[in-house]
């Protein structure tokens, strides 16, 4: 069975609930990534931020990136899977959510993204297909 541990990619970096928005958009810069997942002071996934949230939820709104934190943004649990659950799990996630990234736990540990790249390189066609047509309806979340 191919699980989320076998496509996703790992050692993902987080961002802060300290760290400002002008860090965190440097630092998915740097990375060349279009969303971090936020970690808490206790290490523990809080939610997970993207380049769209901070333009429409810090920039649009007139707030300053460089004095608005990440923590500002974490809303609710996000939505996760489990490491060791399986391809189709991941999917059905996805499509249930409408998120093209996906944190990937093991226990309370944060271990890596499974994001819709990873999807489309590891499944068939017809899945990668189902998912993009479900996320391109979805509202926008990540």
């Amino acid at each position: 069975m191919t699980t989320a541990r076998d496509i996703m990619t790992g050692s993902a970096e987080c961002a802060q609930t300290t760290d400002s928005l002008a860090d965190a958009a440097k630092k998915m810069r740097d990375l060349d990534v279009g969303g971090l997942p936020i970690c808490g002071e206790d290490g523990r996934l809080a939610g997970m931020l993207t380049d769209r949230d901070i333009v429409v939820r810090c920039v649009a709104e007139g707030r300053d990136p460089a004095s608005t934190r990440v923590g500002d943004l974490a809303e609710g649990k996000p939505v996760t899977i489990g490491a060791d659950d399986s391809i189709e799990e991941t999917l059905r996630t996805m499509r249930q959510h409408g998120v093209r990234r996906l944190p990937v736990i093991d226990g309370h540990e944060l271990v890596g993204i499974v994001s819709q790249a990873d999807v489309a390189k590891n499944c068939p066609e017809e899945s990668v297909g189902d998912l993009v047509e479900a996320i391109s309806s979805a509202p926008p979340n990540s």
